[in-house]
């Protein structure tokens, strides 16, 4: 090979360099384009009972409305009396968010086989009254410390076993089976939000349906557990399907989000980032004596962060 076609085989080489990288960064930008929601993103705000201002249940519905909450986020006392209870709700201008259900002592993965299936009917009989009232799901926890003598891969294989059965099961009711991870001072099996969305995508694979089952992720869980929580967000993408709002673990712990010092910019980032249109909703105390000032502070702030994010 002379010199002039050393150097023009050396220039094709460039430009087919340049073309694949052309390629790659047309390919990157497309699926930034894809796959960036930001301009669908709501910040959609709800509450348990519990956190929420005033005297009697009926005050705190309607205070959840006054400083802007869209939704209630009931306890397994609904289960059952799904009617009833969309109508206390609808009474006071608000959706059902979703039902915190729990572990039921973690008896559906319990070593004692004979425990199972109660919870499973249990957690039936809950999903057919989040479907009835409308709600994202039943929040579910397969166990909290204590609870089970199975390891983590005797949990997950088990999960794998009957959830995609109750996957297709809440499918048919029009909601989902919730995970939600927990830090490590309150359960060892399932701790990150991209743990729980990984067991939900084999789950559904398995089950052959396209909804049914998914993830949530807790501010104050992933202060202890998250390296980031934009990350655990965009790792969960559409199969988020719920959001719990409290303060992290420095003190004052798990109090209304702007009582110390946690910011939820970055996580509120993540959401944006996927598109996410479903309820954010508070499942924590109050460090004020006056709840109703501090709950209106904490949903000012709150959307401030928002913004900023």
């Amino acid at each position: 090979m002379n010199r002039r076609d050393f150097f023009g085989a050396g220039a094709a080489l460039g430009l087919a360099g340049v073309s694949a990288l052309n390629a790659s960064s047309a390919l990157a930008t497309q699926t930034t384009e894809e796959t960036d929601k930001r301009a669908e993103a709501k910040l959609r705000i709800s509450c348990q009972v519990g956190p929420a201002p005033g005297d009697s249940f009926e005050k705190k519905l309607e205070n959840m409305k006054k400083y802007g909450c869209e939704a209630v986020e009931y306890g397994g006392e609904c289960v059952g009396k799904g009617k009833e209870y969309r109508q206390k709700a609808a009474d006071a201008g608000l959706e059902v968010s979703a039902i915190c259900w729990g572990s039921h002592s973690g008896d559906l993965c319990s070593e004692d086989v004979s425990k199972r299936q109660p919870g499973i009917d249990d957690l039936k009989r809950a999903l057919e009254t989040a479907g009835e009232m409308g709600a994202s799901g039943v929040i579910y926890v397969p166990a909290f410390n204590g609870q089970t003598k199975l390891t983590n891969p005797e949990i997950r294989s088990l999960l794998l076993e009957f959830m995609p059965d109750l996957a297709k099961f809440a499918h048919d009711c029009n909601t989902n089976i919730i995970f939600e991870p927990l830090c490590r001072m309150e359960a060892y099996f399932l701790r990150q939000v991209a743990d729980g969305a990984s067991i939900a995508r084999d789950i559904l694979r398995t089950a052959g349906v396209d909804s049914g089952i998914g993830v949530m992720g807790d501010f104050y869980h992933m202060d202890t557990e998250e390296t980031s929580q934009m990350g655990a967000f965009i790792s969960a993408g559409s199969l988020l399907k719920h959001v719990h709002l409290a303060g992290g673990v420095e003190n004052p712990r798990r109090t209304f989000p702007g009582e110390n010092s946690m910011t939820f910019v970055d996580g509120f980032r993540g959401l944006k980032y996927i598109g996410y249109q479903r309820f954010c909703s508070f499942e924590c105390g109050c460090a004020s004596d006056d709840r109703e000032e501090a709950f209106k502070k904490t949903i000012e702030f709150l959307r401030s962060q928002w913004d900023e994010a």
